[in-house]
């Protein structure tokens, strides 16, 4: 069975059917489950775009970049060995106590 390409459209067109070279980025921002609300991840998506084209010398984001926002599920990260737990941070000061209150609540603990 032939598999198809992965296309990416820009502006409802092929990126293989623009003639131009487009600048095209694609980021991948990965988190551990919490307390990523709508809101949230709309704001890291859009300091992230921000702050690539602040550092490409850009006035703003180029349309052609797109940032993906993945929570990975509890238990799913790995480091060090051996699998890590959003649970074991909350008590380690890094989260004030409101912050933690509501990971735990988004995650069930």
């Amino acid at each position: 069975m032939e598999r198809e390409p992965d296309m990416m459209g820009i502006g409802g067109r092929l990126l293989a059917d623009i003639c131009q070279e487009a600048d095209v980025m694609v980021i991948d921002v990965a988190v551990m489950d919490g307390d990523w609300r709508r809101e949230v991840r709309a704001e890291v998506i859009e300091r992230v775009l921000s702050a690539l084209a602040e550092a490409c010398g850009l006035p703003e984001p180029s349309p052609t970049w797109w940032v993906n926002f993945r929570v990975i599920d509890e238990g799913s990260w790995g480091s060090g060995g051996g699998a890590v737990s959003i649970l074991s941070l909350l008590d380690s000061g890094v989260f004030t106590e409101e912050k933690a209150k509501l990971i735990r609540a988004a995650i069930g603990a």
